[in-house]
């Protein structure tokens, strides 16, 4: 009985120090990989948040508008976040009111992460959506 378990003691075997080093370096092969791509998708996500503050934004200002006869004059961001609460949340866009006249206005909204800027301009019931810088994150094109 004792000789049988020195004897399988012995055929056991375990991994060589190569073995640990290939199964390491694949390891961070593949890390090296991915990791890029995870980083790359937070900032896409902020500026989809900044996107969708933007729309938040249009709705708000619609919203004041119906309550003042059409008109955008004298719009503030705060009458805005009055209207719509969530727009108090600056943890990944940061949301303003850059012109509201009595016939248009224009919001935008600043992705905290990429510092991309997402702007939506009503010029008498024509909207035009434009982003900056383009070719990165979520500008790709310049419009959205």
């Amino acid at each position: 009985m004792l000789n049988r378990l020195r004897q399988r003691s012995k055929d056991e075997g375990g991994f060589t120090l190569i073995e640990l080093l290939v199964v390491i370096l694949i390891i961070g092969i593949l890390a090296a990989i991915a990791i890029p791509s995870f980083l790359n998708q937070k900032s896409k996500a902020q500026d989809a948040a900044a996107k969708s503050q933007v729309t938040t934004l249009q709705t708000a200002i619609e919203t004041y508008a119906t309550d003042h006869n059409g008109s955008y004059e004298n719009a503030t961001l705060k009458a805005l976040q009055e209207i719509e609460p969530t727009l108090n949340d600056k943890t990944t866009a940061e949301p303003a009111l850059k012109k509201a006249e009595p016939a248009e206005y224009e919001v935008e909204s600043v992705s905290v992460g990429s510092k991309d800027k997402f702007k939506l301009l009503n010029k008498k019931g024509e909207i035009t959506r434009t982003c900056e810088p383009t070719k990165t994150g979520g500008c790709p094109s310049g419009t959205w």
